[in-house]
């Protein structure tokens, strides 16, 4: 009869410090390919009777939690966790956890480098000049100072983002449920419309759950002054895609900056795929060679803590 613990991971590749960390616990990890389906994870999760899930890459769904009778407890290999179904588990006795602050710098990073490729106009910019073009005499890109950014949320991503935006002389305005009063220099506002209305460029940070699926849709870049953008490096639901290649194609918005879609990865003819006005990551902005290690070892020690009796920081815990 084996001993130990078994781990599916649900992509090919765990930082170095994390497997040591689930080594030591007595853990075997079975790696996956990356972005398996719901029924991939399960069947991965039933051949080996897993213990444990460290996802990444993968949805772990009811059919994950009915596949093994061993499975205490789902960990997130990063912040996010719209493709766990956190209440299932939770109704279980199954320990859902992420790792909580592991990435915030940056996507923070990742978030500003958008915005002044978008405010610089570096895409269509390049465009005309690899198809022999120059400079438009009427042509010009934007003022970073002066610029009012408006962030939808206020985690520790936004804070960090609001941080570098106003070294630029930025204006940065933000709204959240959970915000009141001013916040570190920043403008509270009081509604989503609010923000909107008086934004050249909303960046969204908040979580993609039934409240904010589509969050900004047609009516909210309606609102938006004409020529404005929009920056997600949050989930792809919370924006409506066809709604915004609409806005797009009307130049009721001016660029979009885009780190995640809907569908992961986007199908081969996504019409926002190509457009001259969109820059296009493939969800990277959390993926750097510190953050990855951040988010495994943090992933690691949530899952070895829990299989070994240990107590999990209650910040970690995710409850549904």
């Amino acid at each position: 009869m084996s001993t130990g613990f078994d781990v599916v991971m649900t992509s090919a590749f765990l930082a170095e410090p994390a497997v040591a960390i689930l080594e030591a616990a007595g853990c075997r990890i079975h790696y996956m390919r990356p972005y398996p389906s719901a029924e991939e994870v399960a069947a991965r999760t039933r051949e080996v009777q897993a213990h444990a899930i460290l996802t990444r890459q993968g949805p772990v769904t009811v059919l994950s939690l009915d596949a093994s009778p061993n499975l205490r407890v789902v960990a997130r290999h990063g912040v996010g966790v719209d493709d766990v179904d956190v209440a299932e588990a939770n109704r279980r006795g199954i320990l859902v956890t992420r790792a909580l602050g592991s990435n915030a710098l940056v996507v923070a990073e990742h978030t500003m480098a958008m915005l002044l490729a978008l405010a610089k106009e570096f895409r269509p910019l390049g465009h005309v000049i690899a198809q022999g073009g120059w400079r438009d005499p009427q042509g010009k890109v934007r003022d970073l100072a002066g610029l009012r950014l408006g962030l939808v949320g206020y985690g520790d991503i936004a804070r960090k983002v609001a941080a570098m935006a106003q070294v630029f002389g930025i204006k940065v305005s933000a709204h959240s449920p959970r915000l009141q009063g001013n916040a570190h220099c920043v403008t509270v506002m009081a509604s989503l419309e609010a923000l909107l209305e008086s934004s050249d460029a909303v960046s969204l940070h908040c979580p993609y759950t039934k409240a904010t699926h589509h969050l900004i849709n047609a009516e909210a870049m309606a609102r938006m002054p004409k020529g404005s953008y929009v920056i997600n490096t949050a989930r792809g639901g919370i924006v409506d895609e066809a709604a915004l290649f609409a806005a797009l194609e009307s130049g009721q918005i001016g660029g979009a900056a885009l780190d995640v879609f809907e569908g992961e990865p986007p199908v081969q003819d996504h019409p926002l795929r190509t457009h001259p006005r969109v820059i296009c990551t493939p969800h990277v902005s959390g993926v750097t060679h510190g953050s990855l290690v951040n988010m495994g070892v943090m992933a690691a020690e949530c899952i070895a803590w829990a299989l070994t009796g240990k107590t999990v920081p209650n910040e970690r815990i995710v409850r549904g």
